[in-house]
């Protein structure tokens, strides 16, 4: 929508005198977001930073403002922001951060990789990584476990061997060391008023320089062993034999680029919706049952069969409690943007040049789309319910023609994973409460999110 004359301006969310709302931003960004939606409506506008440095940030809180952000409207919204150009320094122009011709043709190459038939024979690789990952806990536990690390291991290891194949246990030890530091690195200094050049040998870009080029050199590894083997079924194989005549293939930088983003947006992801749907499952008993009813009736029990893809179909309350899970906990809690030209979003104005973020954190709990939203109800999620809301009342895989290219490889490995976990072992709360959480790339625990486990 254009802007017109009767748009209003932006409410400014009140900050302190001396750095606005960055501290906000800074120290707890959901509670800000939330906060702002609450007492100042669905368009906000923050300003942050001290006098003289300080910059605007207009936030979108409603359905209808993120679908013509992230859809109807989308050509006038680019990943032009400083955090974006930041982790393209960091990690690379892949699929999350690149854009124009540059993004389309790269979309080309690499959509026929992650079409449902082809997603649909990675579910081996998952059932057997979850699997393992019971007869781990089994032995190792001592009746309890750490969430957030447990899961992220698991989805790295998945997401790893169906990368990497048989290159997976080396990958990871990289990975793990790596890559969430240069994703703070590129966070603290996308929020800087003022930052050292890159080029600059200061202490921390001197480190990331250290990660990157030790990740780099992982993935640059791995690609040249592929080049001559057209035989394996990994990504990076198809990766680098993927071609047709309209786009040619992907060069070197461009296999790593791809490589990198895979990693980092393809576990993090998934591991948030696998922790915290166990751990909302463990503390909901009733809930649990039922989705463990389920399970056995399509599995078998404990020490059942294999999960396939066939078995996603069967399993459609754990669906629900995965994407309940996803709607309280969504991965990515803000997504950002910048408009490139005047708009008019809910009848206020955005000018052409800020930077505008819309918030699965806050539009997933709008009162205006869910009833009582922080009460964890996987019923919100039947075809019903769902049919009866607008389209981007739930969106953590974002939307319109940016949409995550990975969707459903994510809901395979969180059904099919939990489905194996929940069938070996009964979840018990702990007391821990509600766990502290951050919002960097991705959401972040700030503390262990710790359960009670019970072998069945």
């Amino acid at each position: 929508m254009t802007m017109t004359t009767t748009a209003a301006a932006a409410p400014i969310v009140t900050g302190s005198p001396l750095l606005g709302s960055m501290s906000d931003l800074l120290n707890d960004p959901l509670a800000a977001y939330l906060r702002a939606r609450r007492d100042h409506g669905d368009v906000v506008r923050f300003r942050a930073g001290p006098p003289g440095l300080r910059s605007d940030i207009y936030a979108v809180f409603s359905a209808e403002g993120a679908q013509q952000i992230l859809a109807t409207q989308a050509a006038d919204f680019r990943k032009d922001n400083v955090f974006y150009e930041e982790l393209r320094q960091s990690v690379g122009n892949g699929l999350l951060t690149s854009q124009d011709d540059t993004y389309l043709r790269q979309r080309r190459l690499v959509q026929p990789l992650f079409t449902r038939r082809r997603v649909d024979g990675y579910a081996g690789q998952v059932g057997e990584e979850a699997a393992a990952l019971a007869t781990a806990w089994r032995t190792e536990s001592g009746g309890s476990v750490e969430l957030v690390g447990e899961m992220r291991r698991f989805a790295l290891l998945v997401i790893g061997r169906i990368l990497f194949g048989t290159d997976v246990k080396k990958a990871l030890d990289v990975v793990e060391r790596t890559l969430p530091p240069l994703q703070e690195y590129s966070l603290k200094r996308g929020f800087s008023p003022i930052k050292a050049p890159r080029s600059w040998p200061t202490p921390a870009n001197r480190r990331a320089v250290r990660r990157q080029t030790e990740l780099f050199a992982l993935c640059d590894e791995i690609i040249d062993s592929r080049r001559d083997r057209g035989d394996r079924d990994d990504l990076v194989t198809l990766l680098v034999h993927a071609e047709n005549a309209e786009d040619g293939s992907l060069d070197a930088a461009e296999l790593r680029e791809q490589v990198l983003i895979f990693l980092l947006a393809g576990h993090e992801t998934t591991a948030t919706a696998l922790a915290f749907a166990l751990h909302l499952l463990a503390r909901h008993p009733e809930q649990q049952a039922r989705v463990r009813e389920e399970v056995d009736g399509v599995l078998g029990g404990p020490g059942g069969r294999a999960p396939t893809a066939a078995d996603m179909g069967e399993l459609p309350y754990l669906t629900m409690v995965v994407k309940e899970a996803m709607r309280l906990y969504p991965s990515a809690p803000v997504v950002g943007r910048r408009a490139v030209a005047d708009a008019e979003v809910g009848g206020v104005r955005i000018p052409a040049g800020a930077d505008v973020l819309v918030s699965p954190w806050v539009t997933q709990r709008h009162p205006d789309y869910w009833v009582d939203p922080e009460r964890f109800d996987p019923l919100r999620f039947t075809p019903e319910a769902e049919a009866a809301r607008p389209r981007y009342a739930w969106f953590p895989f974002g939307g319109g023609p940016r949409a995550c290219i990975g969707q459903h490889l994510s809901m395979l490995e969180s059904v099919l994973g939990l489905a194996v976990l929940l069938r070996e072992f009964g979840f018990e709360d702990e007391g821990t409460g509600s766990v502290p959480l951050g919002a960097g790339v991705t959401l972040m625990a700030k503390g262990p999110v710790r359960v009670g486990i019970s072998p069945r």
